[in-house]
């Protein structure tokens, strides 16, 4: 590929991918959903913000009757789009989209008549040598030999159509190579515009937008779930049975991941230092737990790995970073040993789990006829706080996860799973829902929420697989004469 051409894929394509990641990416950075709110729609915008200013074309939305939108709205052609250097780009792409076209056409017609040329060549040669004889020996030129004479030469006339097109060929290579010379010249004149200056500009103003956009969705506060994402592998390994997680306090900088494989007596911790070393199974430790666990219904949370002793309802706090156990309480009244499990049993008696109001442990007793029990953990003494009678039975339950202070309680630990029942501290009140959950392999023994990322975590059947969620936010706005 020759140097302008080369220059011409490298500036389209900084300018492409920029457009495309401000427009596509950015907002999944912050976990916000670019597709709640679109220009052009009849949604009734409450309040809006713009950053840095309405002529660069970023905007960042409030609230969109009483749902938070919240979205980067950047159309297609972005902060680009209004760039008269953008749009001569643009133009010197169309050129020369047209140029390798008619480059195309001429490379397959030159094949085509080279073959022509080839297939001939062997007629020449004939030709020439009965020509060479008649001029040689005038006398031998007879009837017969003057007929075979003329139709070599007809078979040589499709020749001549030949010659004009090469011809012709040739004044569209020539027009080609003008136009070339152009697109060059005009590439050359963008490059002298478009300097590394620019580009930094471009990445500052990005930087402030997702500086905003942040700011945004830490505003937020919590939401109701509305849809589950397709699944995502991370990797495929260990038993049928276990549990992944990562730190689920929102303000953790702790991006280890720890593995727990197994439901039974199992006492070895597994500690990766990212997602991306899990990913590949490279650069991890093995902690040997002083107390077994039971179940899949572990946590981490603020720098300890909370979990349920086996054989017991005791709870167990387990220092990360220390090694040792900071406490071990009993959970009253809690089942336990297959007691009530979920539906699909591995001593699932006792989830523990995390949101962003802290840490939870979901269970049953024989009191409560085996209804879902939802309790407020203190997360250094492990006292209950506060509980929920959520009427639920928890051996009719798949798996549970907590989002916001809402147990959201899924049909089927099996294939057709879908998150059947939603319970509400807030308000201590329940609904049915029919929010679509892809069981991708079909066993699922493990299923949390992490708030840091607004992701589920899964374990099924051997897999380790996110979900990414969608969340309806409500924004409390006040009116113009609100004395608050």
């Amino acid at each position: 590929m020759s140097a302008p051409l080369l220059k011409v894929g490298a500036v389209l394509s900084t300018m492409i991918l920029v457009t495309n990641w401000m427009s596509q990416t950015l907002p999944g950075l912050v976990g916000l959903d670019p597709h709640i709110a679109r220009p052009g729609t009849s949604e009734k915008i409450i309040s809006q913000v713009s950053y840095p200013g309405e002529d660069e074309g970023w905007q960042v939305y409030g609230s969109v009757q009483g749902k938070c939108v919240c979205s980067i709205m950047t159309p297609a052609h972005g902060v680009c789009g209004g760039d008269p250097r953008y749009a001569r780009l643009q133009l010197i792409s169309d050129q020369l989209l047209n140029i390798s076209q008619h480059m195309e056409i001429l490379s397959q017609r030159t094949t085509q008549d080279l073959q022509q040329l080839r297939d001939s060549e062997t007629l020449l040669e004939t030709l020439e040598r009965r020509l060479n004889t008649v001029h040689e020996e005038p006398h031998s030129l007879t009837s017969k030999s003057l007929q075979e004479l003329r139709g070599s030469v007809s078979q040589c006339r499709p020749l001549r159509a030949l010659v004009g097109r090469l011809r012709t060929d040739v004044g569209q290579l020539e027009a080609l190579k003008e136009e070339m010379q152009r697109l060059n010249d005009s590439l050359s004149v963008l490059q002298e515009r478009f300097t590394l200056h620019h580009y930094q500009q471009l990445q500052q103003r990005e930087f402030i937008l997702q500086r905003h956009l942040h700011s945004c969705s830490s505003q937020l506060g919590c939401g109701l779930l509305t849809g589950i994402s397709a699944p995502l592998t991370i990797r495929s390994s260990g038993s049928r049975f276990g549990s992944w997680m990562m730190d689920s306090l929102i303000d953790s900088t702790d991006n280890r991941v720890w593995v727990m494989d197994g439901y039974f007596k199992g006492r070895r911790l597994v500690e990766y230092q990212s997602l991306g070393d899990f990913a590949t199974g490279q650069n991890f430790i093995v902690h040997h737990l002083p107390h077994p666990w039971a179940g899949t219904g572990h946590v981490v949370y603020n720098g300890s790995l909370y979990y349920n002793k086996h054989h017991s309802n005791v709870l167990v706090r387990y220092d990360l970073t220390s090694g040792g156990v900071l406490q071990q309480r009993p959970l009253a009244q809690a089942g336990f040993n297959n007691t009530f499990p979920y539906s699909w049993g591995g001593s699932s008696d006792i989830d523990l789990m995390a949101d962003e109001t802290g840490l939870w442990a979901v269970y049953s007793s024989i009191g409560r006829g085996g209804n879902m029990l939802l309790s407020r953990l203190h997360p250094d003494s492990l006292e209950v706080l506060r509980s929920w009678d959520t009427g639920f039975s928890k051996r009719s339950a798949g798996e549970a996860f907590l989002i916001c202070g809402s147990l959201y309680v899924t049909n089927s630990h099996l294939a057709g799973a879908k998150v059947h029942f939603t319970f509400h501290t807030a308000s201590a009140s329940y609904e049915y829902t029919d929010i679509a959950f892809h069981n991708q392999y079909s066993h699922i023994s493990m299923l949390d929420y992490n708030p840091r990322i607004r992701a589920l975590y899964t374990w099924n059947n051997g897999h380790q697989v996110l979900y990414d969620i969608t969340l309806l936010h409500f924004i409390r706005t006040r009116h113009a004469n609100s004395t608050d």
